[in-house]
């Protein structure tokens, strides 16, 4: 059995009139609503079309119905009937009894077909459909399978697949922020099927792993919830839920969240088996909270109930079902030829009317059957438009139709379909998707319930305002593997979960060079407090106002002045006994070493530049060159004197001031050519120690701005005046029998032990400082005070005593009895003698006083 309806272009119909019958029978019971309602709408959607002036003019589309009852199989064998006049049969062999050929009646052609309902119907006849060209638009089949452009090439939905679902969840998750979930699934072909697609989406999105995936069996044993929320307890963070259940599922599945005291743990995102239903969620409401779920857009068409609500069996014949249905709607019986009533059913009447005497609720894809019609005119009228132009009726190039220029056409349409929404199809035939995004939402204020909080229509738009959690929390929750690392911290990523890591800080001198690798900062520079880049170390000098050189700068002051007042004294007293009995000349060059000892340490303090560090390099063993040279020419002198008079009383040579100031300069250019050397060898300049203070924390990393002097070669600097130091040192030793009136002897002696002690003090305190956090600073104090203390010492056991005499007891500075120098050696050869005899009597007990004048 076919419906038909005549037209000068026929459209195909697949619709499951019936449903599928027992075992050897083909069709079972009427279907009202998915069958009868549809197939209706098709032809609805045709007398609007041929009613239409501007659509399809002087054209009228005729159908050819057809029933699938609901079985693939079935539905093949009757599609057969579309392809019939494209089949050509061989009647050269038939004759009429008169001896003409026969005349055959050519089958009505049908140019596409609108069907059919059931993904696995419409996978069997758009196998068969493709063949001969015939372009299909369906208006319920969503299988994923059928977007498969290369098999079912003439094949069009103007319903979304259900990937488009999946794809919907995948966006709405991102959306949340969230990238870590798990999936539930009631076992079977919608369930799997939908998590399949979910995870096959966000594995090509990327950026969203999946916890677990957990699947419901069919049969559950007792327990089997309350097992399946332990498991998605193993991986907490994964609050987020995404669910493709029956109703009964979900319910058992929220019950057991609330037996397990986990009533707002749980985030769920609900495919359209949940949709806005009421039932799964009945007394758990607490629990289903904030469950975001989904559902395919759909409309009442107002025209079609309008149209449908005034059948009846006087002006629908066109439709061989509707008296079937007449009888399965209104629980009646119609009296018809051949076949007896049922005497347990009330005669129908045909006065009876569709939603006034009987229940009555528009079939959900009628919306969809209506735009397929729809569709199929559209591309139909562009053909007409190009290749018929000005023709009124159907031309010779639109007969036959052409399916594969058709199918180009059809994939072109879109209009504004009877919902009011965009109908169109992408490259593969699907329609856009377009779903209503709903939220589970509790309020004391409005009303409870699902609230739209959004739509997809091929990508998403959701109003997160709208958007409310447990107890009114507008906050989005987390649903992460792992939160954000600090700033300054890399990712570790955990191995085969691309969502989940460790963070780690860049430790020391590192900083993030990207979201997974320190790098460590140049030498010059540190890593920023928030490690992100790196910043110029800062660069730091000895201050003035530190107290590393306060206490230098102190004891420098006031040796400082202190020299310049015993050379201000023996100026103004030059030619008093006591000066001159000094030794003049050698005093003054020994007092200038002492000043030049004291000067230093400004020039050790002072900013390093190169004319400082030139400065430095010169000064700094030349202050002390000069001293010792000087105070060695003077122990030398003595001890010649004493050792040629034991011999004979013939003077020694080069004892004249003038031989001795002649001695102490030979000494002293030593110090000169050797700092000029290194003057040629490295010039002087500055530098930035980076690594003197680098400690683990680089917030204490500084660079020290210096002279290019390095330990050993400030030491070096000094080795000179150490070797004139312990040459003078022993001198005195020697000389230590010597009248201790005679010169400057003992005193010199005192003053060279007492400076060995000082120097002595200062290596171990210079090099153990090496790995200290301020060791230019001790260093540097401790070379300038040792530097100032050899210096006081050299003043104050020489000089200090003569200008305490000088300037306080003047009676005692007067010129006493010349004595030759013969008169002097024997005088100072007794009093050795007698100190050899007698070790507790004080050396040099007689007093003898040299002859200046010889």
């Amino acid at each position: 059995k076919n419906g038909n309806q005549k037209g000068d272009i026929t459209l195909g119909g697949l619709f499951p009139v019936h449903s599928r019958g027992p075992a050897g029978v083909p069709c079972g019971e009427i279907k009202k609503e998915k069958g009868i309602h549809r197939m209706e709408a098709m032809l609805y959607a045709l007398d609007q079309i041929n009613s239409d002036p501007d659509l399809l003019p002087n054209i009228t589309l005729g159908a050819r119905i057809l029933d699938t009852c609901s079985r693939d199989t079935y539905a093949l064998e009757q599609s057969l009937t579309f392809v019939q006049a494209l089949i050509q049969k061989d009647n050269s062999d038939v004759r009429c009894s008169n001896g003409e050929p026969p005349i055959i009646p050519k089958p009505e052609r049908v140019v596409g077909v609108i069907g059919a309902s059931a993904s696995s119907v419409s996978i069997m006849v758009a196998n068969v459909l493709r063949l001969f060209a015939i372009p299909q638009i369906s208006y319920a089949s969503t299988a994923p399978e059928l977007s498969d452009n290369n098999r079912y090439d003439f094949f069009s939905r103007v319903v979304p697949p259900d990937s488009f679902q999946a794809q919907a969840m995948v966006d709405i998750v991102k959306a949340m922020g969230w990238n870590y979930v798990s999936t539930l699934a009631s076992e079977g072909n919608y369930g799997e099927s939908g998590v399949d697609a979910f995870i096959q989406i966000s594995r090509e999105a990327g950026g969203l792993c999946i916890a677990q995936t957990i699947k419901i069996p069919r049969e559950p044993r007792p327990g089997e919830f309350d097992k399946i929320i332990k498991r998605l307890m193993e991986t907490s963070n994964a609050r987020g839920v995404i669910i493709f259940a029956n109703e009964d599922d979900i319910k058992r599945v929220l019950e057991a969240a609330k037996k397990a005291n986990l009533t707002g743990h749980f985030l769920f995102v609900g495919s359209d088996s949940w949709g806005a239903k009421n039932s799964p969620i009945l007394n758990l409401e607490d629990v289903a909270e904030g469950a975001v779920t989904i559902l395919p857009k759909r409309a009442s068409i107002d025209g079609f109930d309008q149209y449908f609500t005034t059948r009846s069996l006087e002006n629908n014949r066109r439709n061989i079902w509707f008296a079937e249905f007449w009888e399965d709607d209104f629980k009646c019986k119609l009296t018809r030829p051949g076949i007896r009533g049922n005497s347990g059913l009330r005669k129908c009447t045909g006065e009876e009317r569709i939603s006034r005497d009987s229940a009555y609720e528009q079939e959900g894809k009628v919306q969809f059957v209506i735009d397929a019609v729809y569709a199929m005119a559209y591309a139909l009228h562009s053909m007409h438009i190009d290749l018929c132009p000005g023709s009124m009726g159907i031309c010779d190039k639109m007969d036959p139709v052409d399916g594969r220029m058709l199918l180009s056409y059809i994939r072109a349409v879109n209009f504004n379909g009877s919902a009011g929404t965009g109908v169109m199809f992408n490259e593969n035939g699907d329609a856009p998707g377009r779903y209503d995004i709903f939220q589970y939402q509790l309020s004391n204020t409005t009303n409870s319930g699902y609230k739209i909080i959004g739509q997809w229509t091929n990508h998403l738009r959701l109003n997160a305002e709208d958007m409310q959690w447990s107890g009114g929390d507008k906050l989005v929750p987390d649903s992460v593997c792992s939160f954000p690392c600090e700033s300054g911290e890399r990712k570790r990523m955990v191995k085969g979960v691309p969502c989940c890591w460790h963070c780690e800080l860049c430790d020391g001198y590192q900083y993030l060079l990207d979201e997974f690798n320190c790098d460590t900062c140049p030498f010059d520079m540190r890593p920023t407090p928030n490690r992100t880049s790196c910043r110029p170390t800062p660069i730091i000098k000895l201050e003035w106002s530190s107290p590393w050189a306060i206490i230098p700068v102190f004891l420098a002051v006031l040796g400082i002045l202190a020299t310049s007042g015993v050379i201000i004294t023996f100026i103004r007293f030059n030619d008093t006994p006591i000066v001159r009995a000094s030794g003049r000349e050698l005093s003054y060059v020994l007092l200038t070493g002492i000043f030049l000892i004291y000067l230093i340490t400004f020039l050790m303090i002072a900013e390093p530049s190169t004319v400082v560090c030139a400065f430095r390099r010169l000064f700094l063993g030349l202050g002390m060159s000069i001293s010792y040279s000087a105070m060695l020419t003077k122990t030398n002198r003595i001890y010649r004197i004493f050792e040629q008079g034991k011999k004979s009383v013939t003077p020694p040579k080069f004892i004249s001031p003038s031989s001795q100031l002649i001695i102490t300069f030979i000494l002293i250019s030593v110090q000169l050519l050797g700092v000029f050397i290194w003057f040629g060898v490295v010039p002087p300049h500055t530098t930035v120690d980076f690594d003197e203070l680098r400690p683990p924390n680089p917030e204490y990393a500084r660079g020290i701005l210096k002279c290019d002097m390095s330990d050993l070669s400030l030491i070096g600097c000094l080795s000179y005046s150490m070797v004139l130091m312990v040459t003078c040192t022993v001198y005195a030793i020697k000389s230590r029998g010597v009248p201790e009136t005679f010169n400057e002897a003992k005193p010199i002696g005192f003053t060279m032990y007492t400076t060995c002690i000082i120097w002595l003090a200062f290596v171990p305190i210079f090099f153990g400082t090496s790995q200290s956090t301020e060791k230019m600073f001790i260093q540097t104090t401790t070379l300038t005070v040792s530097m100032s203390l050899s210096a006081t010492v050299s003043l104050g056991m020489l000089y200090i005593p003569k200008v305490y005499v000088i300037i306080f007891h003047p009676e005692q500075n007067v010129q006493k009895r010349k004595r030759s120098f013969k008169a002097v050696v024997q005088a100072a050869t007794v009093s050795t003698h007698l100190s050899q005899k007698s070790s507790d009597k004080q050396n040099g007990e007689t007093k003898v006083e040299p002859d200046r004048s010889k």
